[in-house]
């Protein structure tokens, strides 16, 4: 099988680089980066002015990281410029109940101890996070970033894609790589089709000081109208997301911050002392949407412009961080065996084999979302024992917590923190 320079030079066409990447979030910069120490010659499209992204300010948004995830990021060096600024999690507690009344009578706990690994993940915010991914991408000999930089078009052929820009240069490359969120233009144009829903749900986000430590605690703490994650952050800080309906989100958002806290508190508790808002305060609506296929001919998709679902298991960097590892390797050992490894049989692999722990993780944010989200007196007996069912069997409990961990099923190398 050709590989990519003589399908090319086949068609007349010259590449300009080996693979498009569409977005600048964290996705595509981590698949940037992972492709480029493959030898790969990556350019990042990020519609984002320099800047943007990783500001100096703190805004509260931060991301729980498996520890899967983090040996990723480790490979593919990043991990060391984060790291200082990283909250280990060490337990997580999982609660049923209402505002104002406390946990119910089941408390699932998950211990970072009953593994052999380490912390189940750390929490990290967004801003040291995205600065370390963009730093490293410019400092890589095999990556190249175009900021503030619109894809406005692509056009898909037997040997390659060539891609319209705002800056009206175009750009050739063997692969265009959509990373380009839950609306991703790259999946559009493509003719890819989505399926999902609307969850009548909106996540209010944003970061607390607290006047006792959390001990690297998390919470999810499950009431009728959605859960409230309390998420530890360095020092006495947590990140919240807390789930309303959308009428009843837009209603609290409109509130200063007094009437905020107010709101907050009787969900919240009183377990870390006296609370205060720390930074921004930000909505996110909620809802499914999954790709009807994750890749074309030359065509691939990646996080949420494949897959974005409820963020009650805390999965959504996470699931997008297995596919960068997935398709890393898919195309690093298409590579070495000489193929061309923007067709379609190539990718194909890469959605077989991402395909099926998607379709499973939507089915249990789905489930979960279902039997909780709720105040329906049966299913939350049901579910109360369920939580005390699975915190007295030591062996269910590890697994959930390896789980948790991004530990189980088939990971890729950088997952496992080796190199491709």
């Amino acid at each position: 099988m050709d590989n990519p320079a003589r399908s090319a030079q086949k068609a007349g066409m010259t590449l300009d680089t080996d693979i498009v990447i569409v977005g600048g979030g964290l996705n595509g910069p981590a698949l940037a980066l992972a492709l480029g120490d493959a030898g790969f010659d990556v350019t990042v499209v990020d519609a984002l002015p320099a800047g943007a992204r990783g500001e100096e300010a703190f805004d509260g948004r931060g991301y729980a990281l498996a520890l899967a995830s983090q040996r990723l990021l480790k490979a593919i060096g990043v991990w060391r410029a984060v790291a200082p600024n990283a909250a280990p999690l060490l337990e997580i507690k999982i609660s049923d109940g209402k505002p104002g009344q406390g946990p119910g009578p089941f408390v699932l706990e998950f211990d970072h101890a009953e593994i052999d690994e380490g912390p189940m993940g750390y929490m990290v915010e967004d801003r040291f996070l995205s600065r370390a991914l963009l730093d490293a991408i410019r400092a890589h000999p095999k990556t190249t970033l175009r900021d503030d930089t619109t894809v406005v078009g692509q056009d898909i052929g037997p040997a390659g894609v060539t891609v319209s820009l705002s800056t009206g240069k175009p750009l050739s490359a063997a692969l265009i790589i959509g990373c380009d969120g839950r609306r991703s233009g790259t999946a559009e144009r493509a003719g890819i089709g989505r399926t999902g829903h609307d969850y009548g749900q909106t996540a209010l986000v944003c970061a607390i000081d607290h006047e006792h430590p959390h001990h690297g605690v998390a919470h999810q703490f499950f009431m009728p109208a959605g859960p409230l994650a309390i998420l530890p952050l360095p020092g006495n800080q947590c990140s919240i997301v807390w789930t309303e309906s959308h009428d009843e989100a837009a209603r609290i958002h409109g509130l200063d911050d007094a009437g905020y806290l107010e709101h907050l508190r009787p969900r919240f508790g009183d377990f870390l002392g006296k609370i205060s808002l720390a930074g921004k305060r930000f909505t996110y609506p909620l809802d499914l949407t999954v790709a009807k296929a994750f890749h074309a001919d030359r065509l691939a998709l990646v996080g949420d412009a494949a897959h974005g679902m409820h963020p009650i298991a805390g999965q959504g960097l996470n699931a997008g961080l297995k596919d960068v590892g997935a398709l890393a390797e898919v195309l690093t050992l298409a590579k070495r065996r000489g193929e061309d490894f923007g067709r379609a049989e190539v990718l194909s692999r890469y959605q077989q084999w991402r395909r099926f722990d998607v379709a499973q993780m939507v089915a249990v944010t789905e489930t979960t979302n279902l039997m909780f989200s709720n105040d329906n007196p049966l299913l939350r007996v049901a579910r109360d024992v369920g939580l005390g069912m699975v915190n007295a069997m030591p062996g269910l409990r590890r697994g959930f917590i390896r789980e948790a961990a991004g530990l189980t099923g088939d990971l890729p190398k950088l997952l496992q923190g080796r190199q491709i």
